[in-house]
């Protein structure tokens, strides 16, 4: 797949277009390689549905999946870190970050967060977040939370060590699929392929059919696996969606332990939103305080005493120091991530914030943006 970019070289040392107007429309990511092979990749979709014998013809098929499926205008390849200074937006669309393959709940994430966007695949979450700044693409939506599994932290560090903002949120119910290749029974199955999250958010299910758990980076990651080696003993845990991109059976649905299993994603922009006061707002900061008794308690008093509600929060460690001398003993150092319900708009927001920065030693407003309110 050609990735061109034309570069500019800009004061502050960051390589790469950094304003619309610096862009060159003709250095885009070209993912079209004209329409046979969306046709032989429909086509073989089809020829997979037939028939369950797995001998000479079924590898020689798998040969044909993987090469295919690489090939495929419809499977555009993450960006790795290594592409970052090789491909610009070209403006048509709104180009939105995520980290994964295509299939990958974060695509799912992205187009309900922007309709009609251009989902761009990320390899690694630092990628999404540079692309972002390095003016690839426009937004990024990445997850931050899941009502099961729990805080993303590595997301958390990368906000604070990214010059990103928090424009919205968006929530997606995750619904896990058992997906394998065609002509694969659910009694040949003897392990199964997912993320660690995914096979744990599984946990009865996988259990109670004896499949052998084995972890991958990502679900959808898991269905290509699957598809690419023509596997006939596992499966892979992942969305409707992945079995459709790569042309797997869904043998069960809904194999999730818990049905409300939600993840939250955050949209992230180069440039901040305006508050307003219209709709329900959240407001995302994180801050570092002094050691000594009550001093979370009363930075958290700040909000109490508003009628400021907190709906998260999340303590990191301060990673440059994160051991601080005091009295002879050494504690550990951190940081406090809280999302709470008001606009930056509403004066009582502004005054907590006046608040706590009187005795906080560091603060920094994340975003303020409105509230995802739908849980589909």
């Amino acid at each position: 797949m050609a990735v061109r970019l034309q570069a500019t070289q800009v004061p502050g040392g960051i390589s790469g277009n950094l304003s619309p107007s610096n862009r060159n429309p003709n250095a885009v990511i070209r993912f079209g390689r004209g329409s046979s092979k969306r046709n032989r990749l429909v086509s073989l979709s089809a020829s997979l549905r037939e028939g369950d014998g797995r001998g000479k013809e079924s590898s020689v098929r798998a040969v044909e999946v993987k090469k295919i499926l690489e090939d495929s205008p419809l499977l555009p390849k993450p960006l790795s870190s290594n592409q970052l200074a090789e491909t610009v937006s070209n403006g048509s669309r709104v180009r939105v970050a995520y980290q994964g393959v295509r299939g990958a709940y974060s695509e799912s994430a992205a187009e309900k967060a922007y309709p009609n966007c251009e989902a761009v695949p990320c390899e690694e979450f630092d990628t999404a977040f540079e692309a972002v700044e390095r003016w690839l693409v426009d937004r990024a939506v990445l997850p931050i939370e899941n009502s099961l599994g729990g805080s993303i932290h590595r997301n958390y560090d990368l906000l604070l060590r990214h010059n990103l903002h928090i424009v919205g949120e968006v929530k997606l119910a995750v619904r896990h699929c058992l997906l394998a290749n065609h002509g694969v029974k659910l009694e040949d199955l003897r392990r199964v392929l997912s993320h660690p999250q995914a096979l744990a958010q599984c946990e009865n299910t996988l259990t109670r059919l004896g499949l052998v758990r084995e972890a991958v980076d990502d679900t959808a990651g898991a269905a290509k696996q699957i598809a690419f080696e023509d596997l006939s003993d596992a499966a892979a845990v992942a969305s409707a969606k992945a079995a459709e991109i790569y042309g797997l059976n869904i043998v069960a649905e809904d194999i999730q332990d818990d049905t409300d299993n939600v993840t939250r994603f955050l949209m992230l922009a180069r440039e901040p939103i305006i508050p307003g006061t219209n709709r329900l707002f959240k407001t995302s900061i994180v801050f570092s305080l002094e050691e000594g008794p009550g001093v979370l308690f009363k930075a958290l008093a700040v909000f109490a005493l508003r009628q400021i509600n907190l709906t998260k929060i999340e303590s990191r460690p301060l990673r440059k120091n994160p051991l601080r001398a005091s009295g002879g003993l050494k504690y550990f150092d951190y940081l406090f991530y809280v999302d709470f319900e008001a606009s930056m708009a509403d004066e009582v927001a502004q005054n907590a914030l006046r608040h706590l920065e009187e005795f906080a030693t560091f603060l920094r407003v994340l975003g303020s943006y409105p509230v995802d309110t739908t849980m589909l």
